[in-house]
């Protein structure tokens, strides 16, 4: 499983419908730590495939999303649950910390 790109136009469907928890990576193409963190958000896409969706909003062309949810500094990772954001992470965070904070969430 890949990230999905989620959009201003599909974010209800793809996160907020979601049947399983969805961690959304908001992100933007000239974003240093943002580059850094993008192969950990894809192996967390395969590894947790079924488990958890994995989303990627590019903040630049979505902006009615980032502004939303108060994104000020990327990478932020939300976590929703149920339609709703149940943890948050800034910065390029290693993959364990990411996984600790996932794990209660899928079970």
């Amino acid at each position: 499983m890949k990230p999905v790109e989620v959009t201003d136009s599909n974010f209800e469907a793809e996160v907020l419908k979601s049947s399983t928890p969805v961690l959304v990576d908001f992100w933007a193409e000239w974003c240093g730590p943002c580059k850094m963190i993008a192969p950990v958000v894809e192996e967390l896409a395969k590894e947790l495939s079924g488990k958890l969706k994995v989303g990627k909003v590019d903040v630049d062309n979505n902006q009615q999303i980032a502004m939303k949810f108060g994104i000020r500094s990327i990478p932020t990772l939300l976590v929703f649950k149920g339609g709703k954001v149940v943890d948050q992470l800034v910065g390029a965070v290693p993959k364990k910390a990411l996984i600790d904070k996932l794990t209660p969430h899928i079970g």
